[in-house]
């Protein structure tokens, strides 16, 4: 039967492509339109979601202030404030040791620890203050050890020698101390910073001399 069927003319195919051409066009214009509908509709709900959001959050603040707001004026209510008057008169009685001992504990921690640090003793804590403690620590420490020093020396006349001149280096170095406490502080740091080096050579040469090398 093929062979005696007529082959469409060209005309018509021509008008049938331009056809499903021209649908195809509308059934894109029409996928558009509705998606854009569709994007407009969707946002319209977001923003309705997103007002009531706020609203809410707005009607939650402002319960949250008016219940704190009560609370407050309960909280210094004349009858609040006796019945706290009455618990602190309870209390106060037996807080008070319990505080006066963690304070106590607390501050010999302290005073230990500072102790250690300057490489004292914590008897003689209360020697020692100010911006240059540690220096005068190292300087009463460099004093004692020349103490020993003079105890124990042989030549004696040699002895005395290096003790008088190594006790007016720590005179001055002791001044110096306490005449940088009034300093500037970038002034002081340097001060303290020249005397640390002459003390640590103080305390090399009274070492030497007892036979700590």
């Amino acid at each position: 039967m093929g062979l005696f069927t007529k082959r469409k003319r060209r005309p018509s195919r021509r008008a049938e492509a331009k056809a499903l051409k021209h649908k195809a066009g509308l059934e894109a214009k029409l996928v558009a339109k509705n998606d854009r509908k569709s994007r407009r509709a969707e946002a319209r709900t977001q923003r309705k979601v997103a007002k009531a959001q706020i609203s809410a959050l707005q009607a939650e603040e402002k319960a949250s202030l008016k219940l704190a707001a009560r609370a407050e004026r309960e909280l210094f209510s004349a009858s609040q404030v006796k019945k706290y008057l009455g618990v602190a008169r309870v209390l106060i009685p037996v807080l008070a040791p319990l505080a006066y001992r963690a304070a106590t504990f607390l501050r010999a921690q302290l005073d230990t620890r500072k102790a250690q640090q300057l490489g004292i003793g914590i008897e003689q804590l209360g020697d020692f203050g100010g911006h240059g403690a540690k220096l005068q620590a190292r300087i009463a420490n460099s004093e004692a050890a020349l103490g020993k020093v003079s105890a124990q020396g042989k030549d004696k006349g040699e002895t005395q020698k290096f003790v008088a001149a190594t006790q007016a280096r720590l005179d001055s170095l002791a001044t110096a101390v306490q005449a940088a406490e009034q300093m500037p502080a970038p002034r002081r740091r340097a001060v303290h910073t020249s005397i640390a080096e002459e003390l640590s050579g103080v305390e090399a040469d009274v070492l030497a001399k007892l036979g700590v090398r």
